[in-house]
């Protein structure tokens, strides 16, 4: 059920969440986060797979895991978090069945994320054939910077993606290594579900993902898109 215009609540409802857009007051509301799981070959064979032999899947983190306060709360439960540097894109129109080259018109904007991982608790999941959300949806697990538009930044489909914990360089890669691209993310992901004005896509991350500890900066960047910094809490 969708609701318009004024309605009564026998709660009050939370806020719409939402993410900047950079030289703009607007705001991007946020409708749901997919991510693509092992998009990377090499982080893949860091994760133990064979990334020839898998077709894309998606995991669902929650739009309010999404955060651009620059902070990382540590989170309970887990004595194990990772890190995963990512592209993040923003659509802004979705539909079913999208062609691949139809795809990049949907594309609202782009960013930097972070899928913070609590690694042990998805991995007891994995082991036990249950659902990855303990592990990827928790609160703040999405350190993000606001959306470059693609009016401005283009489409990247290549450069740089690394990731520094501490001054020491922990991730990199290019944006043209992703096995799945950003419009065949699009279309496959719109044969599996009906995509909406506000969805984001986490577009996976290359090798050299590890743990965080209380203290820790953590600085990524994305070629033609921009720069993250979060400091873990």
């Amino acid at each position: 059920m969708n609701i318009q215009g004024a309605a009564t609540f026998v709660i009050e409802p939370t806020a719409i969440p939402a993410i900047p857009v950079a030289g703009s007051e607007k705001l991007f509301p946020v409708h749901r986060v997919y991510c693509v799981g092992r998009n990377y070959a090499a982080h893949a064979v860091e994760m133990g797979h064979d990334p020839d032999k898998e077709p894309p899947f998606f995991f669902q983190k929650n739009p309010d895991n999404l955060d651009t306060s620059g902070a990382f709360p540590y989170p309970p439960a887990s004595n194990d978090v990772h890190y995963e540097i990512e592209m993040m894109v923003a659509l802004k129109n979705g539909g079913r069945d999208i062609p691949v080259e139809r795809a990049l018109d949907c594309v609202y904007g782009y960013g930097v994320a972070l899928d913070m991982t609590r690694r042990d608790l998805q991995g007891k999941a994995k082991d036990m054939g249950r659902p990855w959300e303990v592990g990827k949806a928790f609160e703040s697990s999405a350190p993000c910077t606001a959306l470059v538009p693609a009016a401005t930044a283009g489409h990247p489909s290549e450069g740089a993606i690394w990731l520094d914990l501490n001054g020491d360089r922990r991730q990199t890669g290019d944006l043209n290594q992703m096995i799945w691209k950003v419009p065949e993310m699009i279309s496959y992901l719109s044969g599996l579900f009906t995509l909406a004005p506000g969805d984001i896509i986490l577009s996976g991350t290359p090798a050299g993902v590890g743990a965080v500890e209380r203290g820790d900066v953590l600085k990524g960047h994305i070629e033609g898109i921009g720069d993250l910094e979060v400091r873990v809490v």
